[in-house]
């Protein structure tokens, strides 16, 4: 088995990397750690990343796109 098949959980960078004041990418909504960490990261933690993205992902889109 491949060291890539072991990996299920795909990072969500779309190389579009913008840090906000927070330390936040605009581009994958990760943390900076979160970034820098990714590859050491289980599978379970990539996931929760995953959904903490996805929260500040929302909260970013209704701040400032009125969703």
């Amino acid at each position: 088995m491949s060291h890539s098949s072991c990996n299920l959980v795909q990072s969500p960078c779309i190389r579009k990397c913008c840090l906000d004041d927070e330390d936040v990418c605009l581009g994958c909504f990760r943390t900076l750690d979160e970034i820098t960490g990714w590859t050491s990261y289980s599978e379970d933690e990539k996931l929760k990343v995953l959904g903490h993205c996805t929260r500040r992902k929302q909260q970013h889109d209704q701040k400032y796109k009125g969703n």
